[in-house]
Formats: structure tokens, sequence, C-alpha cells
């Protein structure tokens, strides 16, 4: 069992998931969400934005049966499901979503919608406009011309498409990590369409230290000299930066429990032949980590990736002046679910924001992950707290 997670983990924050059983397949399709222009939170227009979407379950009558599930930052909207029976992986949280389960398809319509500037743009199943998009003005793509945009655009997409549905409430919003911060803002910046939120590895403001933290994953790719401040779709990608944002990710989402298993089964000593005997050699557990990220680069965007670090660097809930005043504004019920070995959003930054939405009289809670995987407790381990998720939700 422990070599099958590891395996798992080796792909790198971006497809982790876990097989269904064949005879009884949740199935779904992605699809095309399309908006002839939009404005974004910093006022710029984009125009003819295209997203991708996937669902499960059935939509009731009187539409009030949606959970919206807000991905994380490596993520898209493939959360459950598979689009064949024999897909080797099905979505990143399928031990959660679908019939029977905590977020049960047999009762909720749960959708899920790819973020703007979406990091796999050269995944076949992602659906996205982001920088490596091609600007309808210029027939070339947009590069650095691309607009700023933040937490709330995600949203607002999303509440676009949930509109041309019909949809006018929903039951809950529910993500992990950079999909926590949309859930808070859902819940923030649209109080009356959110009764329940549950921010799973969360953070409803990127402080200072993690603001800080973030601007580590966009100077490798800065420092690459084929970025060519921002346009390179021409010429060669700036991959090996790329690869070395991935590195940084990978190692702040996991733990130094998980890197010391790592390191014994690659065989990691500190007195390595290679490394003691020149200084162009690296250990065994640096490279294991650097061709795990080679290996995705190629389905990812370095100008993307820029933009999404922005996006999260920008983000207080409600995109107001402070952290209290976004809090204030929500209504709902809410649940955090921190990662206690988290090294990325550490579980400060959960415990702060329910403390004070407690203190302004809400209704609150937060129950821990007690596992080793560090950040990614919350895509791998998620099934430990299938229960409180589902009893949150039942609630009235």
């Amino acid at each position: 069992m422990k070599k099958i997670i590891l395996t798992i983990l080796c792909c790198l924050f971006f497809s982790f998931s876990y097989a269904n059983d064949t005879r009884d397949v949740l199935l779904t399709q992605k699809r095309s969400f399309q908006l002839p222009q939009f404005k974004t939170f910093g006022g710029e227009v984009i125009a003819e934005v295209n997203v991708g979407w996937e669902s499960y379950g059935t939509l009731n009558e009187l539409k009030d049966n949606v959970v919206l599930i807000t991905h994380y930052f490596s993520g898209n909207s493939h959360a459950a499901g598979k689009y064949h029976k024999d897909d080797s992986q099905a979505g990143y949280w399928d031990s959660l979503i679908g019939p029977g389960k905590a977020i049960d398809t047999n009762h909720f319509y749960v959708i899920s919608v790819d973020s703007l500037a979406n990091l796999g743009a050269y995944n076949p199943n992602v659906i996205t406009t982001g920088p490596s998009s091609i600007n309808p003005k210029t027939q070339k793509p947009y590069g650095l011309d691309f607009p700023v945009v933040t937490i709330r655009d995600f949203v607002n997409v999303q509440k676009a498409l949930l509109e041309s549905l019909g949809i006018t409430s929903l039951h809950a919003v529910v993500g992990p990590s950079m999909g926590s911060m949309q859930a808070i803002e859902w819940a923030s910046a649209y109080p009356n369409w959110v009764p329940r939120m549950i921010a799973v590895i969360p953070a409803a403001q990127s402080d200072a230290w993690t603001t800080a933290a973030l601007e580590q994953w966009a100077m490798p790719i800065r420092l690459d000299a084929n970025w060519n401040n921002g346009d390179y779709y021409q010429s060669t990608p700036p991959i090996e930066g790329l690869t070395a944002a991935l590195m940084l990710i990978t190692q702040q989402a996991l733990s130094p429990t998980f890197f010391n298993q790592q390191g014994a089964q690659v065989g990691y000593v500190p007195l390595e032949s290679g490394p003691l005997h020149d200084i162009r050699q690296t250990h065994s557990i640096v490279k294991w980590l650097y061709n795990r990220a080679k290996s995705r680069a190629s389905q990812m965007d370095a100008n993307n990736l820029l933009y999404l670090v922005r996006a999260c660097q920008l983000f207080v809930a409600g995109h107001q002046g402070s952290l209290q005043n976004g809090l204030k504004n929500i209504k709902g019920k809410t649940l955090f679910i921190p990662a206690q070995s988290d090294l990325l959003l550490m579980p400060y930054m959960a415990e702060l924001s329910q403390n004070l939405l407690q203190e302004q009289g809400n209704n609150t809670a937060i129950s821990p992950l007690d596992g080793q995987s560090g950040h990614l407790e919350g895509i791998l381990n998620i099934q430990e707290k299938a229960n409180r998720i589902r009893q949150f939700l039942e609630q009235d």
C-alpha cells in the first residue's frame, strides 16, 4: 500500500486520485463554457473567455442541490470519476465524491470549473483561457499582455457558469488549497449564495510569509533566459525554470517525513559518491525530485504559473482592506480542515480565520487532519474526514 501511495505522490500534486472499482465507475465528461467577454476585478476586459467544467449527479427541479468544488493550484475541474472506464486514475477527490460517498451524487449535483490561467495549459483535458491562449485581437498568444487575474475572478467565472444553468444558490462550496481560497471568497463575496462552506488545507488570505514563499515559485521562471519576459511561445519555453519551480512546489507541498521515506527508497545518503567528487552532480533524492518535476513540465505553461502565483499572493477574503472586513460578510456555516503537518498553508492560517469567525458569532468549526503527508493530506487522505464532511453537508 505504501508503494502505491508513493507512486501517486510522484505524480507531483497534479493528478492525485484513487481508481474506482471498474464495476461501478462514476463517468463524467469535460464540457466547455464561454463568455464573450469578462471584466476582471482589476477592471480589464478579457474577450472570448473559455473554461472547462465537469459535473456529477443530477440537478434537481428546484436547482438547490448544487455542491461546487473549487480546485487546487495545479489541479483542474476533474474532481471525481473517469472519462472512460479504462482510465488509469479517477479525479483527485474521487474518494469523497460519488454515489453513497461523503459528497453523495445520489443527492447532490456536484460541479467543478477550471480556473482561468490553469496551470495544465497543455493537458488535453484542460480547457482554459490564460496567458498561453490566443489573443483574439492579435491572433498570437497573450503572454504578459494577459490581465492580472484574482481569486475573485475565478469565482466570478464560476458564478457566470452557474447562472447560465439557472442556478441561483449553492447547497455548499468545498475546496482544497487554492480551492479553499475560492470557497472562502464565495462565502464572503456572495454570502446569500453560500449557506455552507468547507475549506480544506485552507488560507483566507496570503499573509507576508505566504506571499514571500509563493514568490520563490515564480523566481526560477523569471531567471530562465528562455522566459524572455514572457515572450517564448514561438521559441524555446523556459522548461528548466518551470521544472525548478515545480520542484519547490512539490517539496513545500509534502513533509520531511515523506522525503526521508522517499530518500530511503532511492538509496539516499549524505556522503554519496557523485556529489562528493563532482560539484556538478546531485544527490539521489534531488535527482528524484527533479525527474518528477521535469516529467510534468511539458503539460504546463510557465506564464500561467506566474499568474496563478500572483492570484494567490493578492488574495484576502472578500478582496477588501483586511481579513477581518472580508470575514464579516460571511453568513453561512463554515468548516475548516487544515493539515497538522502542512508546511505550505500552515494550520495557524485556518485557526486564525476560524477564531475570527467564532468571535463574530458565526457557526464555525475546525477539524484537523493528523497524517504526515504535509499539505497533500488534504488531497490524498481527505477520506479520513468523510464522515465529518457528510455530517456538515446534511446539517440544516
